[in-house]
């Protein structure tokens, strides 16, 4: 019994990895595009601040159900590495803030209004996550729900790897 649940539990991880890596979107560059942005918190943070440690950049949306399950394991990154979250289609800066207060969340949310972001990281499913290496370069693409421990295992790859 222990056996096929092992089994299953191994068809899954590698199915669900499969699926992932088709659904990824193909970037023009792998390397961080330079960009200066105005966040829900009325701070600005450009791509230079961000130099020097992991960052995880979070696409996601309120009206999302796979993103409800997803940000908290975003949000338990904090301290671990650098996030960005990008928000669409999710209504206004006040509106987010109430949203971030009411669920807890701590991490940086850039509203994408104008679709952008969506559009310059092609991104065309929800959650999408890139992690990018602390020198700016495209290491990791998440398309779906991605656990608290999967993102870590990435992120600890980064850092052996540094």
């Amino acid at each position: 019994m222990a056996r096929e649940l092992t089994l299953t539990a191994l068809l899954i991880l590698v199915a669900s990895n499969l699926v992932s890596w088709l659904r990824s979107p193909t970037l023009d560059s792998d390397e961080l595009p330079p960009f200066e942005l105005s966040l829900v918190s009325g701070e600005r943070l450009s791509s230079s601040q961000l130099k020097g440690a992991p960052l995880v950049i979070y696409f996601w949306g309120t009206w999302c159900s796979d993103c409800s399950f997803q940000s908290p394991s975003i949000q338990s990154l904090i301290g671990e590495a650098q996030v960005l979250s990008v928000a669409v289609k999710s209504g206004d800066q006040r509106e987010l803030q109430r949203y971030q207060a009411q669920e807890g969340y701590s991490f940086p949310i850039y509203i994408d209004h104008d679709y952008a972001w969506t559009e310059r990281f092609k991104v065309s499913a929800f959650p999408t996550i890139f992690i990018f290496d602390a020198h700016g370069k495209l290491r990791f693409t998440e398309v779906g729900f991605t656990s608290a421990w999967g993102l870590r295992a990435r992120l600890a790859w980064l850092a052996f790897w540094a």
